[in-house]
């Protein structure tokens, strides 16, 4: 895969200050979709998802805070239990993981 290529990442994060959290969730809600409450979906290249971690560092402090992007692979299982954070009408859809729809169907059923 080009190194300019769109895929789907998963930023998470834990954030010790409810201040720096509330700003990070505002900030980041800007440039991904939410998936739970602390984990977004975030589609675009290895430096694309480098320059928005560049920007979420002016939003924490990494002696208590922890953010962190997953890579999801092209083919990928998920599993879910429970209820999500998601509207029903929403879906999660990936040009290069087509399966990502299956973490809506998942709950639905």
């Amino acid at each position: 895969m080009a190194l300019n290529a769109s895929r789907p990442w998963l930023i998470t994060y834990d954030i010790a200050d409810k201040r720096r959290l509330s700003r990070l969730h505002r900030f980041i809600k800007k440039h991904a979709v939410p998936v739970q409450y602390s984990v977004f979906l975030f589609e675009g290249s290895g430096a694309q998802v480098g320059r928005l971690m560049n920007e979420i560092e002016g939003y924490i402090d990494p002696k208590y805070d922890d953010v962190r992007a997953y890579q999801l692979p092209v083919e990928s299982e998920l599993v879910t239990l429970g209820r999500g954070s998601l509207p029903e009408s929403l879906t999660l859809t990936s040009a290069r993981n087509p399966l990502l729809d299956s973490l809506i169907h998942a709950r639905q059923t």
